[in-house]
């Protein structure tokens, strides 16, 4: 009885100091109107949408363990003689970069530990990015009202390929600076340009004495605080344009389903940062990654045998492998064409390509409506075939960045291997957009005879003539409103004459985009609901 009396004023107490506090702040700060509206906010349920969560926890673990690390690393290139724990390198010349990552890996307790936590969560972070970008392309949620959310998602993918690239060049062992000397050959490959910023970057000839120091300011940092202020405009305009929905009965166009933030959003997001947290942290644990101590320091006469980037910039690596060696001098300058253009021009375009998509995309449909249900890829095939031919195409120039290592491990020709890479990289897109084209008109088809026919039961009879038939169900009306509901533009007219190069070109790709497509069986009735789900919000509507 005692201790419940006690219990019982120790709950009043925190109860009415929370309540003063709330008071307090709500006085000073629109802590209860932002409340209000951020527990009503509706959050996806759907498991395609924590992708964005997930990059974001595991950036949460890069900076917590960032912190850590950088209260022992040194990241000055000043030589001196190692005469740490680690034996085998004991008196050899090294950097003050490469000592203090030894010094954390042996000397600092649990420094090993944050060191791989820190290793795989940078891997996890940019995957993360990729995987929700890749979700939001496919699914056309990009299109209005999220063209800007868009742009701020590549430009972060952006930015987190550099602050990876940065991070990955610290330690200054053999493999990191065998990647900075790529580095350096890329820009020195710049026309005219390429050698004063080698110069100011590196402070002088390659290796030079600055860049460690400047990459660690730009790792610690100039890009964590753009990114942290990006991540929070990103999340506010999630707020406020509220997230995508699949088609379903009761989800349409202009309103926004997903569970309350408080209790179910917050119970299953705090838990899936636990369970990334303890995942890393386990991963860290019995998966080594980046032994530096087995590479040594870098010297500038050596490069590390089977020496591979991280994932995220391999494709660079490929594309150098199995560009021809084509160089041109003029007027005292020589360019170097097997490096500038898959190293400077390729991922230019790439990222051009990536910032404009949207855009392209409206402009080739006409289209500018707001768009708030999500497609499923099967019903954009072209879309589609160009994503999954994209993919194709990075992941041919990830596996040449490898060809050494391929051509060692399955004792075949590198010179082989590298014209093989060369066609593939060419045909592989190909064949996968004519590939993945088909197979979305075919799952359409397969729809369409689902809706026409109905589907199967597995009963089997047979009439009194011999001739054996299979029943079928009408489809559950679940099923029938996702197939249903699909909001795919028609090709645009053709321009009457006399029309511009560029009124002919957008109509020949609006045909290209959307002239191949399978019709749904509805009825009158169905068309109508259907244009109901699919119309545009009124102003405002769908933030409510």
């Amino acid at each position: 009885m005692l201790f419940r009396k006690r219990r019982e004023r120790l709950t009043e107490s925190a109860h009415s100091a929370a309540v003063t506090g709330f008071h307090a702040l709500d006085a000073r700060l629109p802590a209860s109107e932002a409340g209000r509206g951020l527990l009503r906010k509706a959050f996806p349920d759907h498991w395609s949408f924590l992708l964005g969560e997930l990059a974001l926890y595991s950036f949460v673990v890069l900076v917590l363990t960032g912190t850590y690390l950088t209260l022992f690393f040194d990241p000055s290139m000043t030589e001196s003689v190692y005469q740490g724990s680690y034996e085998p390198l004991r008196g050899q010349a090294m950097t003050q970069a490469y000592a203090s990552t030894l010094d954390i890996s042996f000397d600092v307790r649990g420094g090993l530990l944050i060191r791989q936590i820190h290793h795989w969560a940078a891997l996890v972070f940019v995957a993360a990015i990729g995987l929700h970008m890749l979700r939001i392309f496919f699914t056309g949620a990009f299109r209005k009202p999220r063209e800007f959310n868009w742009i701020m998602g590549v430009t972060l993918f952006l930015l987190a390929l550099l602050e990876g690239f940065a991070g990955y060049s610290l330690p200054d062992d053999l493999l990191s600076g065998t990647g900075l000397r790529t580095a350096h050959t890329i820009v020195m490959s710049i026309p005219v340009l390429g050698t004063y910023l080698s110069f100011f970057i590196w402070g002088g000839q390659f290796p030079g004495e600055e860049v460690l120091p400047r990459l660690y300011v730009v790792h610690i940092l100039l890009v964590p605080g753009v990114l942290v202020a990006l991540v929070a405009v990103h999340l506010m305009l999630v707020v406020y344009l509220k997230h995508t929905h699949w088609a379903a009965r009761g989800r349409t166009n202009r309103n926004v389903v997903g569970q309350p933030m408080f209790p179910q959003f917050t119970a299953k997001s705090t838990g899936l940062f636990l369970m990334v947290f303890g995942l890393l942290s386990g991963l860290s644990a019995v998966a080594q990654i980046n032994p530096v101590w087995l590479y040594g320091p870098y010297r500038t006469d050596q490069v590390a045998t089977g020496a591979q980037p991280d994932w995220y910039v391999g494709f660079l690596e490929g594309a150098m492998r199995i560009m021809p060696p084509w160089q041109t001098t003029a007027a005292g300058h020589t360019v170097m064409w097997n490096v500038f253009l898959p190293a400077v021009v390729l991922p230019g375009l790439l990222f051009m390509v990536l910032f404009a998509y949207p855009f392209f995309e409206r402009w080739v449909t006409g289209d500018r409506r707001e768009h708030h249900l999500c497609d499923r890829p099967r019903n954009r095939p072209t879309r589609t075939a160009l994503g999954v031919a994209a993919i194709v195409f990075y992941a041919v120039l990830l596996l040449a960045g490898g060809n050494d290592v391929i051509a060692y491990s399955f004792l075949v020709s590198v010179n082989a291997l590298t014209w093989i890479f060369r066609i593939a990289v060419f045909a592989g897109p190909v064949v996968a957009f004519v590939v993945t084209k088909r197979l979305c008109l075919a799952l359409q088809d397969r729809e369409r005879r689902l809706l026409l026919e109905g589907e199967e039961t597995g009963a089997v009879s047979q009439s009194v003539y011999g001739g054996i038939s299979e029943s079928h169900r009408p489809v559950d009306a679940g099923l029938r409103y996702r197939i249903l509901v699909r909001d795919v533009p028609r090709p645009l007219a053709r321009p009457q004459h006399p029309a511009t190069r560029l009124q002919r070109l957008r109509s020949a790709l609006s045909t290209w985009y959307y002239g191949d497509r399978v019709e749904m069986p509805a009825t009158p009735e169905q068309e109508r609901h259907i244009q109901e789900a699919l119309a545009e919000p009124a102003r405002g509507e769908a933030r409510e």
